[in-house]
């Protein structure tokens, strides 16, 4: 028996009819016609010397040689196509995919792609909001942000692009009613559920821990998404624990106030993600260095915070806080 293999367009037209069961859906897909497809079938079968498919009367079944010969084939299909689209990348073509959080991209990226299209036209940037972990050597996307400890994955490239706080914000109407650090204790909560993976937890209990204040936090508007639950903060609706990306250009611009300027640093951060050995492509480099500059523009806001550990000694905090005249 010859190890030699049968013509790609075989293996094709196997593929697809192994995935469809059915040679007049595996031909539409090819665009080709059902005899043209039944041809290809056959060579194969006759290059491996048995059937690789049992004929019914209105549809196909797979034998047990062609069991054996579909997951692989499927698989060998994926890597040709993923091969493909990194080959595709590497031309800087001007089409550069993004995968980022949705609140990240909803309160950091959305507001300021105005100015990055006006800077580089020659961009053409596409962006997929999830938190879905994907394949940079293989889906068809350049470069993924993500929010967490680290971001050490085998075949990537990572650079931090800013360690996360997180801070109390509320609206200025808002701030009026609770101006005074014992007012807080009567604000209403709003809860930010997103970062309850972070080890430890930066959530309200940990904040008014910090702070020395006896506090019930359970209740409150309750979000799975931050982005969900700084818009509730605007609103008006109650007093969020913002991290830092998702509310530093509100605060900058006035929308939302940081009542006490204290925030926890959440021992985790934003990294750019892409391909390793695709950091120096021109699109890839452009785009590192535009988010790299933003996140530096707003940087005399964190200047204005003091920023402690989740864990720091309430006595700590206050003796700091007192050095700035906030309590």
């Amino acid at each position: 028996m010859s190890d030699r293999l049968p013509p790609l367009t075989a293996l094709r037209a196997f593929d697809a009819a192994a995935r469809h069961l059915s040679f007049a859906k595996a031909a539409a897909e090819l665009n080709v016609t059902p005899a043209a497809l039944s041809f290809q079938i056959k060579s194969l079968e006759e290059h491996l010397g048995a059937p690789v498919f049992r004929r019914l009367n209105r549809a196909v079944e797979l034998t047990e040689a062609g069991q054996a010969m579909a997951n692989g084939a499927a698989d060998g299909f994926q890597t040709l196509a993923a091969a493909w689209r990194a080959a595709q990348r590497t031309l800087d073509s001007g089409v550069l995919t993004v995968t980022a959080g949705p609140a990240f991209t909803a309160k950091w990226l959305a507001p300021r792609l105005y100015d990055f299209a006006q800077a580089h036209p020659e961009i053409d940037l596409r962006f997929a909001a999830t938190m879905k972990r994907v394949d940079l050597n293989r889906e068809g996307v350049d470069v993924a942000i993500r929010f967490g400890p680290s971001a050490s994955h085998p075949g990537t490239h990572s650079t931090q692009l800013a360690r996360e706080w997180a801070s109390p914000v509320m609206s200025t109407e808002l701030a009026q009613k609770y101006p005074t650090l014992d007012s807080l204790k009567h604000v209403p909560l709003i809860h930010d559920d997103s970062t309850a993976f972070l080890n430890p937890p930066i959530d309200w209990n940990c904040w008014f821990n910090v702070m020395g204040i006896e506090r019930n936090t359970s209740h409150g508007l309750q979000f799975s998404n931050a982005d969900h639950a700084i818009d509730a903060a605007l609103a008006g609706a109650g007093m969020a624990l913002g991290r830092r990306s998702l509310v530093v250009k509100d605060i900058a611009e006035g929308r939302l106030v940081a009542p006490i300027p204290l925030a926890i640093d959440t021992q985790a951060g934003f990294w750019f993600l892409c391909a390793e050995g695709a950091q120096t492509r021109g699109n890839i480099v452009t785009f590192r260095q535009w988010v790299i500059a933003e996140i530096e523009k707003n940087t005399h806001v964190t200047d204005t915070m003091t920023i402690v550990g989740p864990e720091t000694d309430p006595a700590e905090v206050k003796a700091r806080l007192a050095t700035r005249h906030v309590v």
